[in-house]
C-alpha cells in the first residue's frame, strides 16, 4: 500500500518555526500541501449540511406546487372560481419554472465539490511523490503521478486544461482554452435540446 504522508505521524518533525539540522523545505512544502488539503476538506465537509438543507427544502417545495396545481386543476369550472382557479395554476406554473431555473443553477456545487475533491487528491499525490526521496527525482514517477491525476477528470474540457498545462501553456491561456471548450460545449447542447424539455436532477 502506497504511503500517504497526510498522515499525522509523518508531518511531525523540524519545521520552519522551530528549526534543526534535520530541517528541510521539502517538509515545508509539504506541510503547506497538507494545510491546503485541510482547508479545502474543512470547507466541503462544512458547506455539504447547508447544500443538502437547500437541497431536500427545494424537492419539497416542488412537490408543494405541483399539489397545489393539482387541486386547482380539479376545482369545477364554474363560473365563480375560473378566474380564481385559472390564476392559482398560473402562479404555480410560473413559480415551478422559477424553481427550474434555480435548481439548475444550483447543481453548480456538485461541479464544484467533484473539482475540490480532485485538488484535493492531486495535492495529497504529490505531496506523496517530493516526501520520497527515491521518487523525487525520477521522471517516470512524474509521469505516472501525472497520469493518474488526469485519469480522475470526467470531463473532456478537464483533461484538454490538464494537458495545456504539461504543455507550458500559462494559466490564464489554459483557463481560456477550457472556457472555450464549455461554451462550445453548452452551444451544442443548446441546440441539441432545442423544442423538447430538458431533464432536471437534484443532486
Amino acid at each position: 500500500m502506497e504511503a500517504n504522508i497526510m498522515s499525522e505521524n509523518n508531518l511531525t518533525g523540524s519545521t520552519a518555526r522551530n528549526p534543526d539540522l534535520d530541517w528541510s523545505q521539502i517538509r515545508e512544502t509539504i506541510l503547506m500541501l497538507a494545510l491546503s488539503v485541510a482547508q479545502i476538506e474543512m470547507s466541503m465537509r462544512d458547506s455539504d449540511g447547508s447544500v443538502e438543507v437547500l437541497s431536500n427544502s427545494f424537492t419539497s417545495m416542488m412537490g408543494q406546487v405541483k399539489m397545489v396545481e393539482r387541486t386547482a386543476a380539479a376545482l369545477p369550472e364554474t363560473p365563480d372560481i375560473a378566474d380564481a382557479r385559472s390564476a392559482i395554476m398560473e402562479h404555480c406554473n410560473t413559480v415551478g419554472e422559477m424553481m427550474r431555473s434555480a435548481i439548475v443553477a444550483f447543481q453548480f456545487y456538485d461541479k464544484l465539490t467533484q473539482r475540490l475533491g480532485h485538488v484535493n487528491g492531486s495535492m495529497t499525490v504529490l505531496a506523496d511523490l517530493i516526501a520520497d526521496p527515491r521518487r523525487l527525482y525520477n521522471p517516470y514517477e512524474w509521469m505516472g503521478m501525472q497520469e493518474k491525476i488526469k485519469s480522475r477528470y470526467t470531463m473532456e474540457e478537464e483533461r484538454l486544461m490538464f494537458e495545456a498545462i504539461m504543455q507550458g501553456k500559462t494559466v490564464k491561456q489554459a483557463l481560456m482554452l477550457y472556457i472555450q471548450a464549455m461554451e462550445e460545449k453548452k452551444h451544442k447542447a443548446g441546440a441539441a435540446s432545442a423544442g423538447g424539455d430538458e431533464e432536471i436532477e437534484l443532486f
